[in-house]
């Protein structure tokens, strides 16, 4: 990054990397805390495990914006420190709960201050030049994926040292990167360019609005929920999918997602700096979307192994268009109003990861390929959007302080 120490990147990034890695971490043993502190049977038990997803999911729907704007009226660094603060104590009450009420009120604070990615995509576009600001969300975006990859491998390992000891590993990596950003974050965002907090701009809907006064940046939000649904899919319908399909055991599923995961990780890295060098941020959000439709369509229409190696890569892709579709939101909006802006794309994503696993597996349970065809043609209209949406001069689309 362009003038940044490397201490402060490398906080940035495990702020992102803590913030998926905590669920993934809980994820092993999760089900049997909510058995003891229940003493319902397995099924009622999922059901309350589907509830705490979705509280964590939804807090930091709404909590998204509200930090991001935040961070645009008091500083990125503040905001950052605080939240990580209260997430990890978050987790300590989570392996302190007597009951499941206890068990939810804190799962409801982790999502609440668990929703850092907002404030920290706003400080990588206060400290990157616009024209690398796509390369740098790409590298946000693999933090984010490798927590979700080391998470649930460290919470098994763990778990086999009690339930609760996961829950105070959680605890103590968030607190440690506090300790270590109080010493290595220096602020972003200058005095002059912070801008008064206000609530109507902190919720979802109103921060929406106000970017939607331009129709295209509504065009380009509309690009990022479509990715995001169709993206998400993929992870939520997979299992059951190659289970039915191809008779597959629960090791080689987890296999081929580790895949998707190394995967994904090595594309938003490596691959998008390639692209965008080469292509641009906007050719690179088109051909992620086009190659992920191909690869949904081959799911849906043909089957063998050529075709599950063949498309694991190309769906793949499809996530590349997520850090893409920052970098060009970021380059259109004023510097006063970049956590706004993360803080919607936030909202966002938890609009997309509550209701893919709702609707998704009842079209697969319609039509076995249906998800994936329906995950195509999301991708499709995406680009769509993003054609629309996007033009050659980028100074027309400035939102300046509301």
């Amino acid at each position: 990054m362009s003038g940044t120490p490397r201490r402060v990147l490398l906080f940035i990034l495990l702020t992102v990397a803590l913030d998926s890695m905590g669920m993934g971490i809980l994820s092993p043993v999760t089900p049997k805390l909510v058995l003891e502190l229940s003493g319902a049977g397995l099924a009622q038990a999922a059901i309350f495990g589907g509830w705490l997803t979705a509280a964590f999911a939804g807090m930091q729907f709404l909590a998204g914006p509200v930090l991001g704007s935040l961070s645009d009226g008091f500083g990125r660094r503040p905001v950052l420190l605080v939240s990580l603060s209260a997430f990890g104590l978050s987790y300590v009450l989570m392996a302190l709960a007597p009951t499941l009420a206890w068990l939810f009120a804190a799962q409801l604070l982790t999502g609440l201050f668990g929703a850092t990615p907002a404030t920290a995509g706003a400080y990588i576009a206060d400290v990157t030049p616009p024209a690398e600001r796509a390369r740098h969300f790409g590298s946000l975006a693999a933090a984010f994926g490798l927590g979700l990859i080391i998470g649930p491998a460290a919470g098994g390992l763990l778990a086999e040292h009690g339930t609760r000891v996961p829950f105070y590993a959680a605890a103590v990596l968030s607190l440690a990167t506090v300790a270590y950003g109080a010493h290595a974050l220096h602020e972003s965002l200058r005095p002059e360019l912070r801008r008064a907090f206000s609530w109507r701009r902190a919720n979802p809907l109103g921060a929406i609005g106000a970017l939607r006064r331009h129709a295209r940046i509504g065009l380009l939000l509309a690009a990022v929920f479509l990715q995001r649904v169709s993206t998400t899919a993929l992870p939520a319908i997979w299992p059951y999918f190659t289970m039915q399909e191809y008779g597959w055991t629960p090791r080689q599923i987890g296999y081929s997602l580790a895949i998707f995961g190394f995967a994904t990780v090595l594309f938003q890295v490596g691959v998008l700096r390639w692209l965008d060098a080469h292509l641009g941020t906007r050719r690179a959000a088109i051909l992620g979307l086009a190659a992920a439709a191909i690869g949904f369509l081959g799911f849906a229409f043909l089957r063998g192994a050529w075709i599950v190696a063949t498309c694991i890569p190309l769906t793949t892709l499809g996530f590349m268009a997520g850090p893409a579709l920052a970098g060009m939101l970021s380059v259109r909006i004023a510097a006063d109003a970049q956590g706004m802006l993360q803080g919607v794309m936030a909202s966002l994503n938890g609009v997309a990861v509550v209701l893919t696993p709702l609707v998704m597996p009842w079209i697969f349970g319609i039509v076995a390929g249906a998800p994936f065809v329906l995950s195509a043609a999301l991708a499709v209209l995406g680009i769509l959007c993003i054609q629309r949406g996007s033009s050659a001069d980028r100074r027309d689309h400035l939102i300046q302080p509301a």
